[in-house]
């Protein structure tokens, strides 16, 4: 599927997004927001508006993608936002941890909470955001984490669902992505 791509429009705006093979016979259009400040900050505005009537006290993302577009939600809705990390480092002190699995990589990751953004969730609401929600397993690992650190997950939030739509339906979502399965 060399140089194809799949048509989206995100927050009034259109992109092209490649056509990747992340499994035998398994392709997906590939969104990928770094360096898209123009996205990035209509899809902050348009998740913000989206979330308008959740009430939360911090957002969570974890350590990718999204992080661009949850610093620009916290800084349209004047909340805190907190990454989850990907590798320990020695300065996260006790740090809470859950593994997952990714789709992109398919090898399992572990996130991690630094201890000094416990305070950030701790009994608090929280959204959890993330640029594509496809297999669920950055989700669960983020809401695994949160579990740990007693927070409340108050909502999920992403720019695009991929898959099974149904599936997501409680996703706070811009839009749906389909996974091209190739006929075997």
């Amino acid at each position: 599927m060399d140089n194809q791509t799949y048509s989206v429009e995100i927050a009034g705006l259109t992109r092209e997004l490649p056509l990747v093979e992340v499994a035998p016979g398994v392709t997906i259009a590939l969104l990928n927001i770094l360096g898209d400040t123009a996205l990035v900050r209509a899809s902050a505005q348009a998740l913000a508006e989206k979330l308008a009537s959740v009430e939360y006290d911090t957002l969570v993302t974890a350590e990718a993608k999204s992080i661009p577009l949850t610093h620009v939600l916290a800084e349209v809705t004047e909340k805190p936002y907190v990454v989850l990390r990907k590798s320990y480092k020695l300065y996260m002190g006790e740090a809470i941890q859950a593994e997952t699995v990714s789709i992109t990589t398919g090898a399992p990751q572990t996130l991690y909470l630094d201890a000094k953004d416990r305070g950030l969730v701790s009994g608090k609401r929280v959204v959890l955001v993330d640029d594509v929600v496809s297999t669920g397993s950055t989700q669960q690992g983020m809401r695994a984490v949160m579990e740990k650190a007693g927070a409340q997950v108050a909502a999920e939030a992403a720019i695009f669902t991929e898959g099974d739509q149904a599936k997501w339906a409680h996703i706070i979502a811009l839009g749906h992505l389909p996974i091209f399965l190739q006929d075997s």
